[in-house]
């Protein structure tokens, strides 16, 4: 029986005496399972760095800067490999926010006793580790900055700038993903901002300040951001996790065609996730779904089934090392939505 071109790629075994990590990722591609999927994503995404055309979106979900990947964030923002972030509020605010005031994580363990870092005032993210009493100062932080703003409603992007802002001037930290993206005029959305410390920070400012107050408009956030897709030729979705940052950005393309505009689907897509597909759920969902949904195209998607910690650093330092991010110019997206 004839195999046909079933049996013509022969599966390679990886060499522990690679030199560089890019060839260590361009080796993945010879394997299989993951390893072979991170190398194709690790392509695309550098498809989408080297496509002066493409407007790159990064989503980010899950507990990712207070296990160590801020500064990687950091440094993908300040090299202009990333024109738009959407996020969870602990990202952004909890923990990014928060260590550029001066604070800290720190390593615990899943196995600690809980009961005893309660009554320590400390809080665990699995194995992480954070003081109660300085997200406490966060949350204040938050809020005097509501008290110095303009009464009147807000997208976030629009109160995350003057978060960043704030820190050009107070930061005790200078790698900070907030900071950063103020000095680019790289947009920041997080479409649940309540959802963090932000939320008390605004709390404590609407109930000072009951009839003329501060405000979040989550229909703002998603006007701005599809106007973003209708500015751009083309876009890219870098995804860490899922949620609502995941859907939010995939939802533009529709949200362009309720407006009667004709945009093209999201050219690029990665997901980085550890969810399954089979309980129905958005984080898990391919991006195969995504395209009967009219949202992602076909050709430069890629689902790597990894933990994020492993994952993106493995990713980003790839396409970092390739270098066509030099060839890159910031959008400054930030300046563009203050004058519409």
């Amino acid at each position: 029986m004839k195999s046909g071109n079933h049996l013509k790629s022969k599966i390679k075994h990886i060499d522990i005496g690679t030199r560089s990590l890019t060839e260590l990722v361009d080796s993945f591609s010879s394997m299989s399972f993951q390893s072979r999927n991170l190398a194709n994503a690790a392509k695309i995404y550098g498809k989408m760095v080297s496509d002066t055309d493409c407007t790159i979106i990064l989503c980010l979900a899950g507990s990712l800067f207070s296990s160590g990947l801020k500064r990687l964030v950091y440094q993908m923002v300040k090299n202009n490999m990333v024109d738009v972030i959407v996020s969870t509020g602990a990202i952004i605010v909890d923990q990014d926010f928060f260590e550029a005031i001066g604070f800290n994580h720190y390593s615990g363990s899943p196995l600690a006793d809980d009961e005893e870092l309660r009554a320590k005032a400390i809080d665990r993210i699995y194995d992480t580790y954070i003081r109660e009493d300085e997200l406490r100062v966060c949350d204040d932080t938050v809020w005097k900055i509501a008290e110095g703003l303009e009464r009147r409603p807000y997208s976030s992007r629009e109160f995350i700038a003057e978060m960043g802002k704030y820190l050009s001037k107070h930061a005790k930290k200078q790698d900070s993903v907030v900071l950063e993206a103020y000095k680019k005029g790289v947009p920041i959305f997080v479409p649940a901002f309540s959802d963090c410390s932000a939320g008390f920070g605004l709390v404590k400012h609407q109930w000072k300040n009951p009839d003329d107050h501060v405000s979040i408009d989550s229909a703002k956030d998603f006007l701005e951001l599809t106007k973003i897709k209708m500015g751009a030729k083309q876009s890219g979705l870098l995804m860490i996790g899922g949620g609502v940052p995941k859907n939010f950005a995939q939802d533009t393309v529709v949200a362009a065609d309720m407006l009667g505009i004709d945009v093209p689907m999201h050219k690029y897509a990665v997901q980085i996730t550890v969810a399954d597909e089979r309980d129905g759920a958005l984080s898990g969902s391919t991006l195969k779904e995504a395209h009967s949904w009219g949202k992602v195209d076909t050709g430069n998607t890629q689902m790597v089934f990894s933990e994020a910690t492993i994952a993106l650093p493995i990713l980003a330092s790839y396409v970092y090392n390739k270098g066509d991010w030099k060839k890159r110019k910031p959008k400054n997206l930030n300046s563009r939505l203050a004058k519409q």
